[in-house]
């Protein structure tokens, strides 16, 4: 056999932490993280569970009806927790090749993608750039070669460059929950609270606050989507009966989302 296709086909089949395949479409730095987000799965509680559960089922449902499953991850100031949550959430999708899942963010104000939350992501292994200046700077946000970047910045999450109708509204804290008891256009609205990594800004603790947090919401986000994974290919636990289910056509250009190179 061809060298080339041996490892193709070896790529193409590698095995997640828990048996189940997993695309190797992720960029290299980013996998050892990924790796120990999987292995850390099984440790969620099963009242998390419940809550992720409203979520896979959103997701599930509008890939099984051959749709694109949305998710506007909402917080107070679009600068931490919801860029988390987006970038994640994405990442795990691409990682299981759940079809039709576009993340996106924003926040009941705007301010800007806090500089502690793009150094936790540079720390997990993803490609953070800059692509602007300003008080509001963009940055190109890369976890696969296969995949545009996420633009990560800060907007309101009813900002142009968001859904405005067939969606689902994710609150990543407990201000945004409360000022926002409907988000006008989401056909679904799911509370996943998380403790604000602010709370340790400026002391001795910063960065190990933000580590943990990212690593929070990636174990999360991956079990939303292993989840989606496994229901869509009927898989019972048993690692032997699940397939990768095939990714979704084309790049996604949802506003979040950029062509690669640009």
């Amino acid at each position: 056999m061809n060298a080339k296709l041996s490892i193709s086909i070896l790529a193409a089949t590698i095995v997640s932490a828990f048996g189940f395949p997993a695309n190797a479409q992720l960029i290299d730095p980013v996998r050892s993280f990924v790796g120990g987000v999987e292995e850390s799965v099984t440790s969620l509680t099963d009242d998390r569970k419940q809550l992720l559960n409203g979520v896979v089922d959103y997701v599930l449902t509008r890939a099984k009806g051959g749709t694109h499953a949305k998710l506007v991850f909402i917080c107070t100031h679009n600068s931490r927790r919801s860029h988390l949550a987006q970038i994640w959430c994405q990442t795990a999708a691409a990682h299981y090749s759940v079809p039709g899942v576009e993340t996106y963010s924003g926040g009941t104000e705007a301010t800007a993608c806090n500089i502690r939350t793009v150094h936790a992501l540079r720390r997990a292994g993803l490609s953070a750039v800059a692509s602007s200046q300003g008080d509001n700077p963009t940055y190109l946000v890369q976890y696969s070669d296969l995949h545009p970047p996420i633009r990560a910045f800060s907007k309101i999450f009813s900002a142009r460059c968001n859904p405005t109708s067939g969606f689902a509204a994710i609150l990543c804290c407990s201000q945004a929950d409360k000022q926002c008891p409907v988000v006008s256009g989401a056909d679904g609205r799911f509370s996943l609270q998380y403790e604000d990594p602010k709370l340790a800004d400026g002391t001795p603790e910063e960065a190990m606050r933000y580590d943990d947090r990212s690593f929070q919401i990636a174990q999360e986000m991956f079990y939303v989507m292993l989840e989606v994974s496994k229901r869509l290919n009927g898989c019972n636990g048993d690692s032997k009966q699940c397939a990768t289910p095939a990714p979704p056509k084309g790049d996604l250009d949802n506003g979040e989302l950029v062509p690669a190179g640009k």
